[in-house]
Formats: C-alpha cells, structure tokens, sequence
C-alpha cells in the first residue's frame, strides 16, 4: 500500500523582536553652505540596507538620512541634508539558520540641535522590528493506492497556501512644470516625496499597482526677488509587476514603501528653469495566499488484512482575516507660533502602532497620526514656520477564533490629510488612517503518515458476531460501527436500507461481519 500524499507551501513566523538603537553624531555644515542660525523643520528616514541571519543573532546594517530646513543669519531659508550609518547586532534566540528575516523600523525621535554655526549634533532613537519566518511544506495523505478491499475516511479542511514570495522594484519618472503664475526656480530649499492612496491587487501572472505620488518642494524665486514659494503636485502612477504564480483569485499582502525618491530642477524648452524631474523607485514585498479546499485522509483499515496506522500532528494556516480598516481623523489646534501665519503651505503625516492587543474576538490598534505642518509667516526674517502635532487614534478589526497564536500582519497608511487655517493661531487637521490587517490562525490535526501491512488477525475477527442488532450512541457514526464490526459503510447502508449515511442516537441498525465473499 503507498500513500499518496499533499505538500502545502507554509509561511509561518518563527520569532519577532523589537530592539531599540541610539544615534548620536555630529555633522559638520559643508563649506558650500551658509552659516546655521535657527532650525526650522526636520525630516528623517530609515533606509535598511541588509538584514543578515548570524545564528542567533541578526546583524542590521543601515543609515539614517536627515534633512533639515534652516534660516541663515541673513535670513535665507537653505536646506543640509546628511546621513549617519549604523550597524547593529539583534539577539533573536531560536533563529534557525534557513530563516527569513523581514527588517521593518520606526524612528521614535530625532532631534537636530547647533553646537555652532558650522556644526550640528543628531540624535536620534529608532526602534528596529525584526521578523523571522519559515517556509515550509506542511505534508498529509490525501489518498492511498491498494490492492485488496480498503475502507477509507477523508476529510475536507481549508488551508491558506503561501503560493508566492517575492519582492520587486517599480520606478516612476515624471516632468513637472511650473504653472503660469509661478516664478522661475533659483534655489531648491526644501523637497518630499510621499506615497498616498496605493492599492494593489493580483492578475494572472502580475501584479496591479496603482497610486499617487505626492511632491512638495520650497523654493526661492529667480535672482531672489519673489518671496519663498510653495509647490504641491500630485503625481498619478499605474502600472504591473510581474510574478508568474499569480492568478486572480488569490489573496494579497503586499507592503509598497519608497526606498529612492528625487526631485531635480531642470531647464524647460526655453531654457528657463521650470521643471521638476520626480524619479521615486518603490520596493513591493509581495504575498500572495491561495484558499483551497483540502482533502486528506483520516482513517482506512482493510477488511481482509490488518493495517497498522503511524499517526501525527500537521498543521495549516487559514486565514482568519482579511481587512482594510480607515478611520476618520479631525482636530482643531493651535500653533505655538509669535509671528503672523500667512498660510499652511502644506501638510503632511506619519502613521505609528502604539499598542496592538487581541481580545475578546478582535484585534485593537492603538496609534498615533503625527502630523507636520509647514506655514509661511508675515515676519521676512524667519519667512517660514513648522510644527509637528499627534493626533491619536483607535481601530479594531473583529476576527473570531483570534488567539495569542495567531499571526497577525499590518500595514498602516495615510490616505488623506489637510490643514485649514480658521483663524488666529487655530488650524484644524482632517486626515484618513487606513490600516491593512491579514489575520492567519493555525488548525492543527491527525494526520496519517505510514501505513503497514500485516495478515488478518483470524483470532480477533472470531470474537466479532457475525450478526447484531445495534442501537446508535451518541458520537456514533456509520464509519466507526463499520469499523468496530469488521463491515463496510455501504454494507451497513445497504443492509438497513439507508439512501443517507446520517444517523441519530437511538437509531436501530442490523449489522453483518464481512467474511469470505463478503469481504
């Protein structure tokens, strides 16, 4: 007898720990530039160059890039921007050495000071999430192949198959021009690059990619003569990513970050500089799951032979659940500002996961949108302002059977946000969190994994009646009385008279022993 058996591709998460890292360096101003007098606004970002699986530790290697916007002694806005490298050690303990490792970041704090005109200290505390995960084949028996009269039990469980892993890269180029009504661009003081409304979704043999890139830029005006200018573009993108597993039906989780993101200033076809070259490369860390239905086999004996089953435990993912949560945001604050503000130039946002706890059926999200706004002022010596304000936020997704066991995977986003001046110093925020959630909890059962073969036991078979009246019991199946009276299911049916295998408790049957022919 051979066993005919399933191999499901399985994903699963081996460990996860978060370590937390300390920045601090000084950073000489280039000689290039002016004189540092007042920071204005600073921006910073992560970029994770390797993540290398040590036994039981991972070596992270990475920088930090910084950009600050500042005003000179003169009163000139210029930006400096920088990078510090970093290596860093993690322990994972129980890291296997086949593992994945998935190396995401949040940077908790930065924070720029002036040592001196030509001199500036970062500092900044950045907590590394590191992820390790399996992949794995999960085996059972679906069928077996025999020769001789064999009584088989299957049944059907849902599984969620990892049927693709991959990342890929998906750049867009653009040329932006200036509208009619702004000057031409002197100087490049400030720029950004984000990602707004992505969404992403499979077809056979790719993946549909589409979204917003939204560019901002300050600039100061030809030969100076126009105050600092304010430019926000949004920039639609669409396009597909090929990968070969993919098909329609499947189930998605893809992260989409910005890992390169440029703005140049270029020369229009008058030779007057009025373009905007946006060169943004994404990195799309691509899942893909397949829900099938899956037939194994749970119990088999022979009628004319013993069988001796080996028995294990195997386990499969399902998923539990998969959302798309938003929550709405709206706040009236007040900037702590002296000076006059003469707009909110523009605004933008970080989503930050707090705290995530399952409970009572659903999983809870608590976070913080930390938002940054930059505004111009009436005061000519310090023409431009920012403030950074955080507005929390709570969201829960319902998945019943969620326990500490599951695997649960997020990606927060920010769909929409603007700032409005009511008046005075108040500005009130309006913004959309959005938060991807894949939820995949593990259903663990016995599976068959050898079978032997051996000659009927005469002996045993002599103490079975050949004929009995039998009262069904509660937790009675057709399958376990044929079983326990050496007969086969159809025999029972077709002795009884049954069209349907179902029975109840109290339920009266006549049962004959298969032997010889009947066997």
């Amino acid at each position: 007898m051979e066993l005919v058996k399933k191999h499901i591709h399985m994903n699963r998460r081996s460990g996860s720990v978060a370590s937390q890292m300390t920045l601090d360096d000084d950073f000489n101003v280039p000689d290039t530039m002016e004189d540092v007098e007042q920071l204005i606004l600073e921006r910073g970002e992560i970029q994770i160059e390797s993540a290398k699986n040590q036994g039981e530790k991972v070596e992270v290697r990475g920088r930090l890039d910084f950009r600050v916007l500042y005003r000179t002694p003169g009163g000139q806005v210029m930006t400096l921007a920088g990078n510090l490298p970093f290596e860093e050690r993690v322990n994972m303990p129980g890291l296997l050495e086949n593992d994945h490792i998935q190396a995401g970041w949040e940077l908790d704090d930065l924070k720029l000071g002036i040592i001196n005109s030509r001199k500036l200290n970062v500092k900044a505390l950045v907590t590394l999430k590191l992820q390790a995960e399996t992949l794995f084949d999960a085996e059972a028996a679906e069928d077996a192949r025999f020769d001789g009269d064999v009584e088989t039990l299957k049944k059907t469980i849902a599984v969620a198959a990892l049927s693709a892993r991959r990342k890929d890269t998906f750049r867009v180029r653009e040329v932006l021009s200036l509208s009619g009504n702004k000057p031409d661009i002197d100087t490049l003081l400030w720029q950004d690059i984000r990602l707004r409304g992505v969404n992403t979704r499979p077809l056979d043999g790719r993946i549909r990619l589409d979204g917003e890139l939204m560019v901002f830029a300050i600039y100061s005006g030809e030969a100076g003569q126009v105050p600092v200018q304010c430019l926000e573009e949004t920039v639609p993108f669409s396009g597909e990513v090929e990968l070969e597993p993919s098909v329609e039906e499947m189930i998605p989780f893809i992260t989409v970050r910005l890992v390169h993101k440029e703005l140049e200033v270029n020369p229009d076809s008058d030779g007057e500089m009025r373009e905007l070259s946006v060169d943004a490369v994404m990195e799309l860390d691509m899942r893909l799951y397949e829900e099938k239905e899956l037939e194994i086999l749970n119990d088999l004996y022979a009628l004319d032979r013993e069988l001796d089953l080996d028995t294990g435990e195997a386990c499969f993912d399902q998923i539990a659940a998969r959302n798309q949560l938003k929550t709405r945001l709206q706040e009236k604050v007040d900037l702590p500002v002296g000076q006059r503000i003469l707009q909110i130039c523009h605004s933008d946002g970080d989503v930050k996961l707090d705290e995530v706890q399952i409970r009572d059926g659903e999983l809870s999200m608590d976070g913080v949108l930390e938002v940054q706004l930059l505004y111009l002022t009436a005061d000519d010596s310090s023409p431009v302002g920012a403030s950074t304000e955080v507005l929390p936020f709570h969201m829960t997704a319902q998945v019943p059977g969620i326990t500490e066991d599951s695997v649960y995977q997020m990606e927060p986003g920010l769909e929409q946000i603007s700032a409005v001046m009511l008046g005075g110093d108040s500005v009130e925020i309006k913004a959309s969190v959005t938060m991807d959630v894949l939820v995949l909890n593990q259903v663990c059962g016995q599976v068959i994994l050898n079978v032997r073969e051996e000659p009927l036991d005469t002996e045993r078979l002599k103490q079975i009646p050949g004929i009995v009246g039998y009262v069904v019991q509660p937790g009675d199946s057709l399958w376990k009385i044929a079983r326990k009276f050496h007969t086969s299911v159809d025999a029972v049916m077709a002795d009884n008279g049954l069209t349907d295998p179902s029975i109840q408790p109290g339920d009266k049957l006549i049962i004959v022993k298969a032997v010889g022919e009947r066997a």
